[in-house]
């Protein structure tokens, strides 16, 4: 019943002032831009890796490369793999012991 009293409203407004057109259905103002007002979105779960698996995988790259790899290739073989890691975190992360 209140959605079509707010879709009475919405058709309406361009016509009526909105408090006016609020009146008629016997609903307030405040309500019917409640109402219009989006709805907040449910936040999704963090797919931030953690620093002891991203150490370990930073770790095992290194290793299979021999110690070859500096930390750009490093960051892009950790996209290759599909692992979602920001480009300042590697280096933040393998630099103190990759040297």
């Amino acid at each position: 019943m209140e959605r079509s009293k707010y879709a009475w409203i919405a058709r309406h407004k361009k016509s009526w002032p909105i408090a006016i057109a609020c009146d008629v259905p016997g609903v307030s103002a405040s309500g019917y831009f409640e109402h219009r007002r989006p709805k907040p979105q449910q936040s999704k779960p963090s797919t931030r890796i953690n620093e002891p698996i991203l150490l370990t995988q930073i770790r095992a790259i290194h290793a299979q490369v021999k110690g070859e790899y500096g930390w750009p290739k490093v960051y892009k073989e950790l996209l290759a793999r599909g692992l979602k890691v920001g480009k300042e975190r590697v280096p933040l992360a393998a630099l103190p012991w990759m040297r």
